[in-house]
């Protein structure tokens, strides 16, 4: 029989990308049906590893991706909401719960594929409701998933006339090795452990591959879905990149286990499968279900021991930006709110501290383009924005218990400068975004512009800095400081923006490059403003 080559080719590749994309515009729809808090969900419940396991599985299964969850905690360690003994559990739980996609592929409903399709679609574009939309994102994505594996399958039919093909799947039931390969390279490449699972459902259903052949691929899935987390580590913080490499090495050694029990673990699968009469696909589910939770039973015993083996393996200082309020104990609110006023207050200098560095990485992104201090600086005033809410509900409980009315003047000066601290870190965000246009566009800012932009943006660092020092030592001195230097960045935005106007009549810098050069001048300007905000607070205290 003649393989028509072009069709095998153009129905597997385009039901892969069909399966994709549905597997994404599905757990992107469940995610927001999920009201998007994933991440709060993680932060607020992996208080132990056991949790960390359970949280990984929801979360996973929420938004379809074992790979989209462990990125999520890398992100999460980075920024020092959750320590490594905790992503762990995460990452083991992300595993399990990565395998519900296997059974929902093992439900076989391909020839509903285009209703269920066209519901979705009703529902996306004829009913304006936001829920109902999400609705309507995560059934179209269901369909599609089933259209994408039953054109992949068609593609793969012709294989099995194929000697080639035979003889190949032949060396990987007598060389187990070459299927644990074969599915971590194919999975290193699509980047879904789903997509390949569903693959490998679709060949074992066909009979082109024996349940012997089919675990060990199934095996090396496991491993090529890491290289989205590894990925997410590069550049990170080292905790970061320590949880990446323990997915990668929680996979393998758990790949090897079971390569040694391979031949006992195929007769089970193959027992089990028998005694309740499953099909093709859910034969390969379950599989994949079991080597996942029972990878997971055995090694979650050793968690603390892979957190000491990726903290040998990956030396180095651990520097993450602590999101989590240090100084909030709410105990002292009622029994002594002089000093939950004093905790707010050290927490303000915490997250003033986080806006200077802010402002900093800012710069550095400025001055050398690298997309590392973009990052840190998003983290930053991701940090920023999370302890002005903490910080807020802190003092609005203070409020409502009795006072003096100096610690209630004191109090209003702390709201009203954690107001002008989440404003700066807004502030600088614009600025990045600023740059990025710039980097985006490859807009050229003339060496002139460059000089007025460092000048301003050290002075505004540095009246930053006097801010949050004013405020915490509580001197006057200082905050007249910042009110003097203050008058010079306003004096400063006037002349660069004179300056801007003699360069752009000369024809020395484009328009475009000149409106994010004076869009970053005006940030800088208000950052100043909310500055003397700050230490007007403090000799308006003390008039």
């Amino acid at each position: 029989m003649e393989v028509n080559w072009q069709e095998v080719l153009f129905q597997f590749l385009g039901g892969l990308g069909i399966f994709l994309f549905a597997i994404k515009y599905m757990g992107d729809g469940l995610q927001k049906t999920a009201g998007d808090r994933l991440r709060a969900i993680l932060d607020r419940f992996t208080t132990n590893p056991f949790m960390g396991v359970l949280v990984g599985i929801i979360v996973t299964v929420l938004i379809q991706s074992s790979s989209g969850t462990t990125v999520i905690t890398v992100g999460l360690v980075s920024a020092g909401f959750m320590t490594l003994r905790q992503a762990i559990g995460v990452i083991m739980g992300a595993n399990i719960g990565t395998t519900v996609t296997a059974f929902i592929i093992g439900l076989d409903v391909g020839a509903y594929a285009l209703p269920i399709m066209a519901i979705g679609a009703f529902l996306i574009f004829f009913i304006n409701k936001a829920k109902v939309k999400n609705l309507g994102e995560v059934i179209f994505g269901f369909g599609g998933l089933f259209l994408g594996l039953e054109l992949m399958s068609n593609g793969m039919k012709p294989l099995r006339s194929l000697e080639a093909f035979s003889d190949f799947t032949l060396a990987m039931s007598e060389h187990s090795l070459l299927g644990v390969v074969a599915g971590t390279i194919f999975t290193l490449i699509v980047q879904s452990s789903s997509a390949t699972v569903g693959i490998l459902q679709g060949l074992y259903a066909e009979d082109l591959v024996t349940m012997k052949a089919a675990l060990p691929i199934l095996f090396g899935d496991n491993i090529g879905t890491t290289i989205t987390a590894v990925l997410a580590s590069i550049g990170a913080s080292v905790a970061a990149r320590r949880a990446a490499a323990t997915h990668v090495l929680f996979n393998i050694v758990g790949t090897i286990i079971f390569m040694l029990l391979l031949i006992p673990f195929t007769a089970y699968v193959e027992w089990v499968s028998g005694a309740l009469n499953l099909e093709s696909k859910m034969q390969i589910a379950f599989a994949h279900g079991s080597f996942n939770i029972a990878n997971t039973v055995l090694q979650f015993p050793f968690i603390g021991a892979w957190a000491y083996l990726v903290t040998r393996l990956i030396p180095g200082e651990d520097v993450t930006i602590e999101y989590k309020p240090k100084h909030l104990d709410r105990h002292f609110i009622t029994q002594s709110p002089a000093v939950a006023i004093g905790q707010a207050k050290e927490e303000i200098i915490r997250m003033g501290d986080f806006s200077v560095q802010g402002l900093q990485q800012s710069f550095e992104y400025l001055k050398t383009g690298q997309k590392k201090h973009a990052e840190m600086a998003y983290q930053i005033e991701d940090a920023i924005n999370n302890l002005d809410r903490k910080i807020t509900d802190y003092l609005v409980e203070i409020s409502a218990v009795t006072v003096s009315p100096a610690e209630s003047g004191r109090h209003v000066m702390l709201m009203d400068s954690v107001r002008d601290i989440e404003r700066i870190g807004d502030h600088f965000e614009n600025i990045i975004e600023l740059i990025d246009l710039r980097e985006t566009n490859k807009l050229k800012l003339t060496d002139g512009a460059i000089d007025d932009l460092t000048e301003m943006f050290t002075l505004t660092i540095e009246t930053v800095q006097k801010a949050i020092e004013s405020l915490d030592k509580n001197d006057t001195g200082l905050a007249r400081m910042v009110s003097e230097k203050e008058d010079l960045i306003d004096n400063m935005e006037r002349r660069f923006r004179k300056n801007h106007i003699v360069r752009l009549n000369g024809g020395q810098c484009s328009a475009q490059a000149g409106m994010v050069f004076v869009d970053i001048v005006s940030n800088l300007e208000r950052i100043g403003d909310h500055a003397v905000n700050i230490a007007e607070a403090i000799l308006g205290k003390h008039a």
